[in-house]
């Protein structure tokens, strides 16, 4: 299995809809830093979110790992975070996943983006769920399920954007089919 290092979105989003475990199925471990582990955790708990209290779950088992950033790194992650434009936690999970030679869980556009330049493979929150149905964890109605909840809530995706993630889900689930 590859190393992963995950950013907030993918945690946040997989654990709203109840879906946080099939990183474990997909991955084995993922890492996330510390400023991660503050947004999607503690904020979280602080703000009363249900979904923080399914990552705190995680956090306690042996599959969502905190991974401190070499402190060496320190300063390439505040001359990124200045220089793109993203936040120090954005710049510490990048430099993070570098470092490991990780791919990188993430759904901000200008993050995921970056990370493409920096030779990363990256994974979004939908193409996580695609990735699952494809290897049977979940099944097509949850996909459905994910985006309606997620997509037009959260994402805001558009009539076509959503459409292309059914689309491709019914693709895979036909294809899973003939074999």
């Amino acid at each position: 299995m590859p190393v992963v290092v995950s950013d907030a979105g993918p945690l946040i989003h997989l654990a709203q809809i109840s879906k946080l475990s099939l990183l474990k199925k997909l991955f084995g471990i993922v890492f996330v830093t510390e400023r991660v582990k503050v947004e999607v955790f503690d904020e979280g708990i602080r703000l009363g979110c249900a979904d923080a209290e399914a990552i705190g779950k995680a956090l306690t088992g042996d599959w969502l790992r905190i991974e401190p950033v070499p402190e060496r790194l320190a300063g390439s992650a505040a001359k990124l975070a200045e220089g793109e434009n993203i936040s120090i936690a954005d710049a510490e999970t990048l430099l993070l996943a570098v470092e490991k030679k990780a791919e990188l869980l993430v759904d901000e556009k200008l993050l995921s983006n970056l990370s493409k330049m920096y030779g990363l493979r990256v994974w979004s929150t939908w193409t996580l769920l695609l990735e699952g149905l494809s290897k049977d964890y979940i099944g097509l109605g949850e996909v459905e399920r994910a985006v309606d909840e997620l997509g037009k809530k959260r994402f805001r995706l558009s009539v076509k954007q959503a459409q292309e993630i059914l689309d491709a889900a019914r693709f895979i689930e036909r294809h899973k089919n003939k074999q």
